[in-house]
């Protein structure tokens, strides 16, 4: 009997110990955690120069409040050969489902290069390479690699140098408000629930600002999930 009541009690210290560690049993990997404290607490991106495409430079919080958009953002590098350009596929579906809903005055997309290599003239090759409309699409490199680090490191993007001059890296899709804030980070298999949480983020903001935070939910959009 005692021995019964020492495994009880051994089972129940273990899962509330699982409960504290995975945030009541809804995530078990740290990332997943992350991801979903920015869902409920969107949080401040550091500051960072970028250059964009024409080769103009500025910093990206300016830039976000003067265009004023809500931004779907990813990162990349124009050499990479394999997951970039998988990613660049998704982004321009993305692409054609915000420009068939009308909705490109409202959300923009942002890609930007991690690659200190990539210039101004790199990244207009690879926007007309993917297609970019400039008004909906936009291609940015860091002008600062100290500040690049940091801006990674908000957004969760690992990026490992690997032989030949290319990077090993993780990807995704991540919503950005226009105050500066990352609000959402999906999967690059869930471009339509990108999409859907930027709607969702316009449908909700009122005069007065911007919802503490956006709840997933299911895509309705025409964008492929893989």
């Amino acid at each position: 009997m005692r021995l019964v009541l020492a495994l009880v009690l051994a089972l129940a210290a273990g899962l509330g110990s699982l409960y504290a560690v995975t945030s009541g049993f809804t995530v078990l990997t740290a990332e997943g955690a992350r991801r979903q404290s920015v869902a409920a607490h969107p949080r401040v991106l550091p500051d960072a120069r970028v250059v964009d495409s024409a080769g103009h430079a500025f910093p990206l919080d300016v830039d976000l409040r003067r265009d004023g958009r809500v931004a779907i953002v990813n990162f990349f590098y124009t050499r990479c050969v394999a997951l970039c350009l998988a990613q660049g596929a998704l982004t321009d579906r993305l692409q054609q489902a915000i420009t068939a809903e009308g909705l490109q005055h409202r959300i923009r997309l942002i890609s930007i290069s991690f690659d200190p290599r990539d210039k101004a003239p790199d990244l207009a090759r690879y926007a007309r390479r993917m297609g970019a409309d400039p008004d909906t699409w936009q291609f940015l490199s860091f002008a600062d690699p100290v500040q690049a680090q940091a801006v990674l490191k908000a957004f969760g993007i690992l990026v490992v140098p690997a032989p030949l001059g290319e990077f090993e890296h993780n990807a995704a899709f991540h919503l950005v408000t226009p105050d500066g804030r990352l609000a959402r980070v999906l999967d690059l298999d869930q471009a339509g629930r990108a999409l859907e949480a930027a709607k969702q983020w316009l449908a909700l903001r009122s005069p007065g600002g911007t919802p503490t935070s956006i709840r997933p939910q299911a895509s309705s959009v025409g964008v492929p999930r893989s």
